[in-house]
């Protein structure tokens, strides 16, 4: 398998980070691109998947970016890792649920690396972490599956602006509050791209 590494300095707009996927997805079903990852980040932008409900909008000012991944509302915007892949499943296993938890055990690992701990929940997906003994998310996922072709990805919190998240219910979970890697870290991060690639490179290739 040869995988496709993509990194965008500058921050993309959302609606075009999605056309790229979509034509990505197209291409390499017909054979004619490689699999991919992409590390970007975004501007500021409220995304609600296919499973969201209008309740989960707390703040009724905000703009909302329908989108055709899986999952509820989130939030993208500065201080935010994402980690977009086109992944063909026709050459792999056509398993959605192992596939789901090779992203969440990739996760873990590139943690790993910084020495924090973190875990998946079987009912609340996501990558969490404990903060002050409580259960906070760091990570959100998404995934679409087009013709076996997986694509769309998951968002790591670096330092992103965490009252960005109180005009909604983050991934329909209400119960439970996002955090980022800088509050409960000491680390600085440093080459987190190069850490990243290197974990979902030696978990799908």
């Amino acid at each position: 398998m040869n995988i496709e590494v993509k990194n965008s300095v500058k921050p993309i707009e959302y609606s075009k980070s999605i056309q790229v996927l979509e034509k990505r997805v197209k291409d390499v079903f017909e054979g004619k691109k490689k699999e991919l990852i992409w590390i970007l980040e975004h501007k500021d932008v409220y995304t609600a998947g296919t499973n969201f409900r209008e309740q989960e909008i707390l703040d009724k000012k905000i703009k909302i970016t329908k989108t055709n991944r899986g999952g509820k509302i989130t939030y993208h915007g500065p201080g935010q890792k994402i980690v977009y892949f086109v992944l063909d499943l026709n050459k792999r296993e056509k398993d959605i649920r192992k596939l789901l938890n090779k992203i969440e055990n990739c996760i873990v690992d590139i943690l790993k690396e910084y020495n924090v701990y973190s875990f998946a929940d079987k009912k609340n997906i996501g990558i969490w972490v404990l903060e002050k003994n409580n259960t906070k998310k760091i990570a959100a996922i998404g995934i679409r599956v087009k013709k076996w072709i997986a694509y769309h990805g998951f968002a790591l919190n670096i330092n992103a602006d965490l009252k960005k998240y109180d005009a909604i219910v983050p991934c329909g979970i209400k119960d439970k509050k996002v955090t980022n890697l800088s509050i409960i870290s000491k680390n600085k991060f440093k080459n987190i791209n190069k850490v990243i690639v290197r974990k979902f490179l030696s978990t799908f290739l």
